[in-house]
């Protein structure tokens, strides 16, 4: 709103021309949002503490576990509301990425919100059904596919000028066309060596071409579930979720500016992406949420995120990763939730696997997801926690690198 009052006044109101600049609006976006978590969040925590929206935490056997009963849940609210605020304050909403992450962010919180409720109001423990987490997901999904598919103002572009040409026409003709594509990025390759999505099907067969579309829809939908559920599975002890989260999302930002700035993705030879440095102004606001959350997350937590924040930090990394072609990145940006989620799935399939050889079920880890086996192993939640952000911040660090590492 702020952003399009600015733009009328462009050239009658002082200082009005720095609303054109990512930068300032960025700022402003994380500002904002992390004051608004500081000043609003401990109201919200005390409104839920009064409606008793409690956590039911069960007995795992872990040290401190017991105490965390009772703690005020549904804390992603929090992170929604002050992600919101600034995005409707500072962005350009008539841009169709915008407009996308506004939907990802309202219907997986939506879908979290119901988890939580029927958890902790309804007093059942299974919460939402897994099918409908599922499907919730997988429209989501449907949704952010078709559109990056039809919608012509998703486009990429690639370079193409003479070098001694002024900067003025390399920022206009001497520039090909914008161009639909399911191009995206290989890390660590150079961009001549992009994935193409219809290549795979045509190396296949050439006539399994005309079906992409089918085989890009699926991959999304798989994206965003796997890393939803893997926020979630996170989402363990104090400060992990959010902290790892913020981590990742700081340098989407980053990967978002640097892939929207058409002279610096020329300079380190990426993918340019019309339109995507407005995605940078929205992960800002949303990172300002997540450290403005962490305030009151960190140990000992006087709120929880619950299934509210947790799926919907999954689904926003998730979309925004598929936006800047940068998904076959997230194993690495997103180490700590591959492994996270790696692990249960390793002691699940262990288990039945041993279980069926030998009549009896073991186990690789003392308990999953894997915070909890170092939790088993008497190693402080406030360890645990710093030394998984360390980590978070070496595998983000690895894959800013991989701009220019190739």
């Amino acid at each position: 709103m702020l952003y399009y009052l600015f733009k009328y006044f462009l050239n009658n109101f002082p200082g009005a021309g720095l609303f054109d600049y990512l930068s300032f609006r960025s700022g402003l976006a994380f500002v904002t949002a992390l004051l608004f978590s500081l000043l609003v969040g401990k109201k919200i925590i005390n409104r839920l503490r009064k409606m008793q929206i409690g956590e039911t935490v069960r007995d795992l056997g872990l040290e401190g576990q017991k105490s965390k009963e009772g703690t005020p849940t549904m804390g992603g609210i929090i992170i929604i509301l002050a992600t919101l605020i600034p995005v409707l304050l500072y962005n350009d909403l008539s841009n169709i990425y915008i407009q996308l992450l506004l939907i990802t962010l309202l219907w997986m919180g939506f879908i979290g919100f119901m988890d939580d409720y029927i958890k902790v109001v309804k007093k059942n423990k299974e919460g939402l059904a897994g099918k409908f987490k599922i499907l919730g997901q997988t429209i989501l999904g449907i949704v952010v596919a078709t559109i990056m598919l039809v919608n012509q103002d998703i486009t990429i572009r690639t370079e193409n000028y003479n070098q001694t040409e002024t900067v003025q026409k390399k920022l206009g003709e001497n520039f090909n066309p914008p161009e639909k594509s399911l191009k995206t990025t290989i890390p660590f390759m150079k961009k001549n060596k992009e994935f193409d999505y219809a290549a795979v099907l045509r190396n296949i067969s050439p006539g399994l071409e005309k079906y992409t579309w089918i085989f890009f829809v699926i991959f999304v939908i798989f994206i965003i579930t796997a890393v939803s559920n893997a926020a979630n599975l996170t989402d363990g002890i104090d400060g992990l979720a959010a902290g790892t989260s913020a981590i990742i999302v700081m340098a989407l930002a980053i990967l978002a500016w640097v892939s929207g700035n058409i002279l610096i993705s020329d300079y380190l030879n990426i993918m340019y992406i019309p339109g995507i440095g407005e995605v940078s102004v929205f992960i800002s606001a949303f990172s300002g949420a997540l450290v403005g959350f962490l305030w009151f997350n960190t140990f000992p937590a006087q709120v929880f995120m619950g299934d509210t924040g947790s799926l919907t930090i999954g689904a926003i990394i998730a979309v925004v990763a598929l936006f800047i072609r940068k998904e076959l990145l997230l194993p690495v940006l997103a180490g700590i939730f591959v492994v996270e989620n790696a692990s249960v799935i390793i002691q699940r399939v262990w288990f039945k696997y041993t279980k069926r050889k030998y009549g009896e079920g073991r186990r690789v880890f003392k308990m999953a997801p894997i915070h909890h086996h170092f939790q088993l192993k008497n190693w402080h939640e406030s360890k645990i926690v710093v030394r998984f952000w360390i980590i978070g911040i070496i595998l983000a660090a690895i894959s800013i690198i991989s701009l220019k590492v190739r």
